[in-house]
């Protein structure tokens, strides 16, 4: 290895939302000359991941791929069915294992950025083993505050106030709060009780998000509002979607809406391992008619990829599918979200707010209703609505139980579609974000600091 070039290494978990980003983050290391190794836990928990892996390596063959072949585990032994869970509690039970593995890397690493869910098992492998350590916080600055904070928060079940006053920054309704942490047997509630309290341990923090978006949250990470015993807070973000990760021509959604007048679509997706049970999604078809406006509309009624078997006409149902048709593009494949958000004539765009998919909006301008489902994502729905990113209709739950009805759906597509005003915030947020993105930008500042810290285990 050349003087004075660092040695990354990047140890992701599972679900396209958690990868997604270190892929995107090794893409800007290599950009920053940084070698690279890539320690990725195998098997993939869905065949979206395993994919998206393979045009990773394809196109940056000089980063170091190292699978990660976990410990045998008995799913039984852990209170959750929810396949993502149980592959994070997995890697948790096999991450001793990875020191052995990490300290045979030739060159040795310059340092390691890990997933915000590997916490407490990581700490006895990088003491091990010396090594600088920085956590990738794969969700809002918002949302990592209110995880910082939460070892100081008594009770986040105690109903006798309407929100949790976090220092620094506007409370955090008590809706907002991830429901499983309310369950303390919980694999969620459980890494989140026993990671939160040990963020000293660690480097830095390093976060996709940018002060145009999250000013606020930033300035009291920053300045340690939220808790004096932060590690350094890197707003690295926003992290740009790559090359690798445009998908083939013939399942583009391109064609379709080039065809389309400017504005004129809205783009409804719920992510990656969002499944909306089937009266549910009837309701979403019915909402979109109503609506009157052209849509694109990704139907996922599993969440994960291996177990989608039944065609659209089974999970939708003939006779709505055929009312669709004339009127938008339903697909049940994996999109290039990106592509889509970027393209003219999208107008808005029906989110659950995963973190992923607000920085993609916020890139291309493109006015959001939330309908957050589960985990971060009211938090993330708060930023979106605080920031003028879009809005939220927060009487429709998070969907996992309210029905909410196709008149209702389709009156608020309408409402967002038609509502001009968040324009000029829109235009400032996306401004803030290639500003971030260029010569001299934030994005420029935080690596090269980065890149300086990291070079001192070198010296």
């Amino acid at each position: 290895m050349a003087e004075g070039v660092v040695h990354v290494g990047l140890l992701p978990n599972a679900g396209m939302g958690h990868l997604t980003p270190f892929l995107r983050l090794a893409a800007l290391l290599l950009k920053h000359n940084c070698k690279v190794t890539l320690i990725t836990p195998q098997p993939t928990v869905s065949l979206a991941e395993s994919e998206l892996i393979s045009r990773f390596h394809s196109q940056f063959p000089q980063v170091t791929r190292i699978d990660f072949h976990l410990l045998p585990f008995d799913a039984t032994s852990a209170n959750s069915t929810d396949p993502i869970f149980l592959r994070f509690e997995s890697v948790r039970r096999s991450a001793h294992s990875l020191s052995p593995l990490l300290d045979s890397i030739s060159p040795p690493l310059s340092a390691l950025v890990f997933d915000l869910t590997l916490i407490s098992p990581i700490i006895p492998v990088i003491e091990t083993l010396s090594l600088p350590s920085f956590i990738l916080f794969t969700s809002s600055a918002r949302m990592f505050s209110f995880f910082s904070y939460f070892p100081s928060f008594a009770n986040v079940s105690d109903h006798n106030h309407d929100s949790l006053v976090i220092p620094g920054i506007p409370p955090v309704p008590r809706s907002s709060i991830p429901p499983l942490l309310r369950d303390p047997n919980s694999i969620f509630a459980r890494m989140f009780t026993e990671d939160s309290g040990k963020l000293r341990k660690f480097n830095g923090i390093l976060i996709n998000t940018f002060a145009g978006l999250e000013a606020e949250s930033l300035e009291a990470l920053r300045e340690r509002k939220v808790s004096k015993e932060l590690p350094p807070v890197f707003a690295i973000g926003p992290f740009e979607p790559c090359e690798f990760e445009r998908l083939k021509k013939e399942n583009s959604t391109s064609k379709w809406l080039d065809d389309q007048p400017q504005g004129s679509v809205v783009f409804v997706s719920f992510g990656s391992r969002t499944a909306m049970r089937r009266e549910q999604i009837r309701e979403i078809g019915d909402g979109l008619l109503r609506s009157g406006c052209k849509f694109l509309w990704v139907v996922k009624d599993k969440p994960i990829d291996r177990e989608e078997k039944e065609g659209l006409e089974q999970v939708v149902g003939h006779e709505l599918m055929d009312k669709l048709k004339e009127k938008g593009l339903v697909v049940k494949t994996w999109v290039d979200q990106n592509e889509i958000l970027g393209h003219g004539a999208v107008g808005g765009f029906v989110c659950h707010c995963g973190w992923n998919s607000v920085i993609e909006a916020a890139l291309n301008g493109v006015k959001i209703l939330a309908w957050p489902q589960h985990g971060d994502q009211k938090i993330n729905a708060e930023v979106v609505e605080m920031g003028g990113l879009g809005m939220w209709v927060k009487d429709w739950g998070r969907g996992e139980k309210d029905l909410v009805k196709g008149e209702e759906i389709g009156k608020a597509i309408r409402q967002m579609m038609n509502n001009e005003s968040p324009k000029i915030s829109l235009f400032k947020i996306q401004e803030a974000a290639r500003k971030a993105l260029g010569v001299g930008g934030n994005c420029q500042i935080m690596f090269q600091r980065l890149i300086e810290e990291w070079k001192k285990k070198d010296v």
